[in-house]
This record gives structure tokens, C-alpha cells and sequence, in this order.
């Protein structure tokens, strides 16, 4: 039985918003998929590699954000193939570009599942993206693995979801704040909520709002600009005008160069007021320049900075394929993961039938090394993750360096089942 379950407010969000500023994007978008079958084809009519999708924004603005996720699947993809692939197949895939808009998201999801038959799919950044593909593949029995942060108050069926959700990154971020950042003025932290006006913003920031009477912080305004958008000028001023000890950035894409830069432009610094960004990581920074976003806060669960073997192994590797100045993130981990975390699915299935590797992500014996460290698929049906929780300050290298991490990995809560400010506020179910 396929199930999902949803906030109504998301539900109806998820309806009403598109990504802004991508039509023409799509059709100058080479219309051909982009494939990683040139060498496989006589090996595929022998039944010796299994196909599988990456959705991602090649184009629009999106598409400097998603890039090196894309990056990151194909190289989890050609590791698996050089070690044996996966139940003795290699893995060949077909690459097709969301363009930043949610409905070409699902007529492209339609396509992979219905015309090229993947086994599954990875993809999508933006929840409107996600909400888009969600009922393509429910209908079609696929499997999607989504490889971003996100607003909860969702499961599927026929989603994975190898990021945080609001109890991983959103709510500890606000522990965070409540902890290190002193108001200027009275006793109460000022917060100016800024962020895309689409799902994830939106909802995300109606949770920050159910925390207020308990955490006992004050919000001071609370602005959004579509997708895409390049001047920020004027909710700047309001930010300047409101008091606000920091901002909480939600804002995602190629808005949050233009945001960063046109906030130094106005004179304002991290001491003046601060900023905790949701949505931007090391590649958003490498757009812009780090003297941009120079001692500003992230919430993530990995950063580049994070002093492992694995974690310097991946970055080398990412680099030495793809050049030296590019930059990896959680984003980016999370996308490489989830090729490896459906690998061991399909292993310990010994099936690539989605049901059945279904079942065994729910039994919770699903993990693997990672980058970031080991990563579980958490047990039941929620389909998410246990992650570690990091907030970092930008350097001026463009890297952003741990200030603060749990002690341990977080059992993931997308349901606010844990808080009774969620209850009160009719969050949850």
C-alpha cells in the first residue's frame, strides 16, 4: 500500500508554486538526455547493466546549486562499476534536466520511469521540485532518492530522504542561536525571517514561528522574493530598519549571491547583524566570493572543512575529476550517498524490485561509509535518515569551519512527533 502523508498548508503550497524563471531556460536546453550509456549499449541488449535516473537542474537557477550534485552521482556511479557493480550489473544511467521548474521536474520523472525504466531515480533540490515528482513516482511504483535538506511534515512511500529534516538542521540551529547570539538591545533575540517564496521557506519558517512562545525569541519580520531573484535591495533596508539581530536565510539558488553581496553592499557585517543560512553551502560561496559571506553561520550535517580521511579522500577524488577550485558540501555528499545507500539496499534485497528494496531500507540495516561518516537509513516507514548536526562560520578561504555539532546522529522526527510546540501549533500529525 503506497502512502503519503502531508500537511494540508504544504499540500495546497505545493499546487500553487513553479520555479520562476525557467521556461525559456527548457527550451534552449539540449533536448536529448544527457546519458552515461555511450559504451554500454551491446552490454545492455545482454542484460548486464541496470539503468537508473539523475534528475537534476542542469539550467536556470537552480542549476549552479544542483551541478555538482549531478557530479557526484556520476562519480558514485563509475566508483560501483570499476569495483563490480551492483548484483553483478553495471550501472548505466540517463541524466535529464529538471530546468529549475517543477513541472518539467515531473515530465521528466514521467519519462525516466515510463520510456527509459530506470530502476530509480536520483534527484531533485527545491520541495516544489520534490512535490512534483511525488505523485509520478507513486503512480508509477518508482523509487526516488532526494538528496536535500527540507521543510518535514512528509513521508512517501517512494521517497528516500538521505537529508535532514527540521529536527536535523532547522530546530537545532535555533538551540544555536538561542545559545550564542546576545540581542542588541532588551532580552529577547531578534529574528527577520528571509527566505524563496516557495514551499520550503515558507513552511520552515511557519515551524521557527510554533517555537516562539517556548524559545522566547521575537521575530521581527518575515520577507520572501521569487526564485531567481536578483535584488534584495529592499528587504535589506527593512532588515536594517527592524532591529533584527540576525537573519535566518532560506533562500535558495543563485538569489543568495545577489542577497550576500548586496548585504555587504548596504555596510552590514556578521557583528552588526548575523546571518544563519538553511540552503546555501561551499558552492553558493564559490559564486560569490568569500569576502561575502566572511564569518556568517551555516546549519549543515557535513561541511567540505570536516577533518576525516573520508572526508579528504572524497574531496581529492571530487577535485581531481572535476578540477581543483571545485567544492563539495552536504548537498553533494548527500547525493553520492544515497548511489550508495540503494546499492546496499538492492544487495541485501538481492533485487532491484523496488518494493523489495523498499522493505529492506525499512527494516533499518540499510547504512554505509560515507564521507560525512556512517549514514543509516532510520527504521519504519518515514524513510529518512540519522544524521549529525553541524553549524559552521564562513572563513575567508570560502570554507566553512565547525563552531558547534551534536554529540551523536539524530534520529529523524519529520512529523514534530517529539514537541509539544508542534502539537500546539497544529504542526505534525
Amino acid at each position: 500500500m503506497k502512502k503519503l502523508r502531508s500537511l494540508s498548508l504544504v499540500a495546497l503550497m505545493a499546487v500553487t508554486v513553479s520555479l520562476s524563471g525557467c521556461g525559456s531556460s527548457a527550451g534552449t536546453s539540449t533536448s536529448a538526455a544527457t546519458t552515461g550509456e555511450q559504451t554500454s549499449a551491446a552490454s545492455t541488449a545482454s542484460g548486464d547493466t541496470i539503468k537508473v535516473g539523475i534528475l537534476h537542474s542542469q539550467s536556470g537557477t537552480m542549476a549552479m546549486a544542483e551541478k555538482p550534485m549531478i557530479e557526484a552521482v556520476q562519480m558514485a556511479i563509475d566508483e560501483i562499476n570499476a569495483s563490480g557493480g551492483v548484483l553483478g550489473k553495471q550501472i548505466s544511467y540517463v541524466s535529464e534536466d529538471g530546468a529549475s521548474d517543477a513541472a518539467i521536474f515531473a515530465e521528466k520523472a514521467t519519462k525516466l520511469l515510463t520510456k527509459d525504466n530506470v530502476a530509480t531515480i536520483f534527484g531533485c533540490w527545491t520541495s516544489a521540485s520534490r512535490k512534483a515528482v511525488l505523485p509520478v513516482v507513486e503512480g508509477n511504483n518508482g523509487l526516488l532518492w532526494y538528496p536535500v535538506q527540507y521543510e518535514g511534515l512528509e513521508s512517501s512511500h517512494n521517497i528516500m530522504y538521505t537529508a535532514p529534516c527540521p529536527n536535523q538542521q532547522a530546530i537545532p540551529a535555533l538551540d544555536y542561536i538561542m545559545e550564542n547570539i546576545k540581542p542588541k538591545s532588551g532580552d529577547k533575540v531578534k529574528i527577520f525571517l528571509f527566505g524563496s517564496d516557495y514551499v520550503y521557506p515558507r513552511t520552515t519558517n511557519t515551524i521557527i514561528k510554533a517555537m516562539q512562545p517556548d524559545y522566547g525569541f521575537e521575530i521581527v519580520g518575515e520577507e520572501y522574493i521569487p526564485l531567481g531573484y536578483t535584488d534584495c535591495s529592499t528587504v535589506i533596508t527593512k532588515i536594517q530598519q527592524s532591529g533584527a539581530d540576525i537573519i535566518v536565510n532560506t533562500i535558495n539558488g543563485d538569489s543568495n549571491v545577489s542577497f550576500f553581496k548586496q548585504y555587504r553592499d548596504a555596510g552590514l557585517k556578521p557583528e552588526d547583524i548575523q546571518v544563519m543560512s538553511f540552503s546555501a553551502y561551499e558552492e553558493d560561496i564559490r559564486g560569490m566570493g568569500p569576502e561575502y559571506s566572511d564569518g556568517t553561520l551555516f546549519a549543515w550535517n557535513y561541511f567540505q572543512s570536516i577533518d576525516t580521511p573520508e572526508s579528504k579522500d572524497f574531496t581529492e577524488k571530487f577535485q581531481s575529476l572535476y578540477g581543483s577550485d571545485k567544492v563539495t558540501g552536504d548537498p553533494v555528499v548527500n547525493a553520492y550517498e544515497g548511489v550508495y545507500l540503494w546499492k546496499k539496499a538492492v544487495e541485501t534485497a538481492n533485487s532491484f524490485d523496488v518494493e523489495e528494496v523498499i522493505k529492506v531500507c525499512e527494516s533499518g540495516s540499510v547504512e554505509t561509509d560515507t564521507p560525512e561518516g556512517v549514514v543509516s537509513i532510520a527504521a519504519g516507514d518515514t524513510h529518512h535518515c540519522l544524521q549529525k548536526v553541524f553549524i559552521g562560520v564562513a572563513d575567508k578561504d570560502g570554507q566553512i569551519q565547525s563552531v558547534w555539532e551534536t554529540s551523536d546522529r539524530v534520529e529523524p522526527d519529520p512529523w514534530l512527533k517529539s514537541y509539544a510546540w508542534a502539537e500546539s501549533a497544529g504542526l505534525g500529525s
